[in-house]
């Protein structure tokens, strides 16, 4: 498995971490997974991508609302972290098609509401580039307010976007990572369409958010913006068995006896 931008010269993912990610999700085939697939059989869903990263990366995997999925020590500071927002998502195909890839930023629809509307907007129809502008400067600020800057335990710097598309189709996945930032929202072209906010660059739609209809922010950068990407690559099949995969397997491995004893109880 080989990498493009290999992480060995740049500083980025190595090519370890990588290899060791793509061995984690393999293991969430075999009944553990969060997707379901025949015969007891299951694929690594968005919560088994962040325990993978944080395995991988001998980080800690916060599995909360926090702005980071993972936290990772730095070595050279005590008590001070760099983190690492996973996002995956069933859309390989369309990141192809498109050339984009998608982040969904947050869902925090009250959040993202409450400061509109101490900015004093009701409604984002009305002034779409200052709406606009008020919500990336809100996402700005929460990684702000954890920075080590500013008396908190993180290290913007060296913070990223992990991302995982993948395709159900050819089970085949790629991972990207991406900076923190966004594009200046005054030179992007802001409108209400339907339900949404939606900021376009030169090339299209890349920013939208869904303020009337589940809150989602959604930021849509170029696989050229990515900082690293990997090739395209598939999970590594399970070991061949007499029987089937999934989780009575695993609790007849894991407790043998117990189990027996537990299926003669009246």
């Amino acid at each position: 498995m080989t990498v493009e931008n290999s992480a060995s010269t740049q500083g980025l993912i190595t090519l370890a971490q990588l290899e060791k990610i793509r061995l984690i999700l393999s293991t969430y085939q075999d009944g553990s997974g969060q997707l379901a697939r025949p015969k007891g059989k299951t694929l690594p869903g968005w919560r088994d991508f962040e325990r993978a990263v944080a395995l991988a990366f001998q980080g800690t995997a916060q599995e909360s609302k926090a702005i980071y999925d993972v936290l990772v020590p730095l070595a050279e500071v005590p008590d001070t972290y760099y983190g690492i927002a996973c996002k995956m998502r069933k859309l390989l195909r369309d990141v192809q098609r498109t050339g984009r890839v998608t982040i969904e930023v947050s869902n925090s629809s009250g959040k993202f509401w409450d400061v509109l509307q101490r900015e004093g907007l009701d409604d984002f129809e009305t002034a779409p580039v200052r709406a606009g502008e008020i919500l990336l400067r809100l996402v700005a600020q929460w990684h702000d307010d954890v920075d080590i800057a500013h008396g908190g335990t993180i290290d913007t710097q060296k913070s990223f976007y992990l991302v995982l598309q993948w395709d159900e189709k050819t089970l085949t996945y790629q991972m990207y990572r991406y900076a923190l930032t966004f594009p200046d929202p005054l030179a992007l072209s802001w409108s209400a369409q339907g339900r949404r906010l939606v900021g376009e660059d030169a090339h299209g739609v890349i920013i939208e958010w869904y303020g009337h209809s589940g809150g989602q922010l959604k930021y849509y950068p170029s696989i050229e913006q990515a900082i690293w990407v990997s090739e395209v690559f598939a999970l590594e099949p399970l070991p061949e068995r007499d029987e089937e995969y999934g989780v009575l397997r695993k609790v007849r491995e894991y407790y043998p006896e117990l189990w027996q004893r537990a299926c003669e109880l009246p």
